[in-house]
């Protein structure tokens, strides 16, 4: 266990921990106020980021480090499944919680979670394991890949249009996707179901009246600062009030009820108006240190399942983080998706530190 222990990819570790202090640095300064208000204390909402997300993520996450990769491989069609009914349990009613006017929250019990965040992982996982397996890769061609692909993606793609979370629909295609493309699979498959996906995204914001208002406010088609356009105004004056060296922790303005949210999907917001652009850009570049050096594990990693696998998740992460901070400045429209190991949320936190200890379990297989 000791030869294990220092096999760690300390670049990852130190990435990922500098994620998560950051996330704490900045929850901490959020949740003061709303916490305080809601139940008299001015650090609950922090503890509870502490002890229901971070620390059973690490445990989990050294959990995973140490089991054999061959343990996901054989258990990633039994986890995608239970994961599918999981997702199928939050329209149960008294089973499933509806938050943000759909349901995507399940409660079991005490325990309460997002089925949506573990099939992030479980369907990664899946994806990377069956197109690894020795006898699909020799049958590439329509019948016995893209077919398959489209049918499982199209289930879950409509498990997820019902819950209304199309944000998190898309992180998934665009991961899947990228595992798809670099198993070797023939480039117009990849193509092909791009511009499906394209399509049906768009057929999405068409039918939806407040997908099409987002995306009239982001492109000025819609001039309404204190009604459509207001969460993103808010948004936009916390970032450019943080300047260069920004206001200072716990200094925000912004964060008195004038942004939705801050604590999960628009926490960057907050964050930048306090750090200012020399902290956006130490949580941006820590976000680029972990997508390279995830590529350079890829690139050792002898076994396909390993490769597949870290470039799916890798590839998650990023483009999570993308989307969420490209929405806070307008490159996109306003999306409910978390920013990872920062946002508020014990179930994210949770999955996303199960994907890192499997990380440096492929990590330390391709050591000497």
């Amino acid at each position: 266990m000791l030869k294990k222990l220092f096999k760690l990819d300390f670049i990852i570790v130190g990435t990922v921990a500098g994620l998560l202090i950051l996330g704490i640095f900045i929850l901490t300064s959020v949740s003061a106020i709303i916490s305080q208000e809601k139940f008299g204390n001015s650090t609950h909402y922090l503890f509870h980021q502490i002890l229901f997300g971070i620390i059973p993520g690490i445990i989990l996450a050294a959990i995973a480090y140490f089991l054999p990769i061959k343990f996901f491989k054989k258990l990633a069609w039994i986890l995608l499944l239970v994961n599918l009914a999981a997702m199928v349990m939050v329209f149960i009613p008294g089973l499933g919680i509806i938050a943000g006017g759909a349901p995507r929250w399940l409660k079991l019990g005490p325990i309460s979670f997002q089925p949506s965040e573990f099939l992030k992982l479980s369907f990664i996982l899946y994806v990377a394991a069956w197109l690894s397996n020795p006898a699909r890769e020799k049958e590439k061609n329509f019948k016995y890949t893209l077919v398959p692909f489209l049918i499982i993606t199209a289930v879950v793609g409509f498990l997820f249009t019902m819950q209304s979370d199309i944000s998190t629909l898309a992180v998934i295609i665009a991961a899947s996707l990228v595992i798809y493309f670099t198993a070797n699979t023939p480039f117009w498959h990849t193509l092909l179901m791009t511009l499906a996906a394209g399509t049906g995204a768009a057929l999405l914001i068409g039918i939806s009246s407040y997908r099409l208002m987002r995306l009239k406010v982001m492109f000025g088609l819609i001039n309404d600062p204190v009604g459509l356009g207001y969460q993103i105004k808010q948004i936009l004056i916390g970032i450019g009030s943080g300047g260069l060296l920004g206001l200072g922790l716990g200094m925000s303005n912004q964060k008195f009820g004038f942004i939705p949210q801050i604590m999960s999907d628009s926490i960057f917001a907050i964050y930048s108006e306090e750090t200012g652009f020399l902290g956006s850009l130490l949580l941006i570049s820590l976000f680029i240190v972990f997508l390279f050096r995830s590529f350079q594990i890829a690139k050792r990693s002898k076994d396909r399942f390993s490769k597949l696998f870290v470039l799916g998740f890798s590839s998650w992460i990023c483009i999570q983080a993308f989307v969420n901070i490209g929405a806070m400045v307008e490159i996109i429209p306003l999306t409910g998706i978390p920013l990872p190991f920062l946002s508020y949320g014990g179930s994210h936190i949770v999955i996303e530190m199960i994907g890192v200890g499997i990380l440096l379990n492929i990590s330390k297989n391709t050591q000497k």
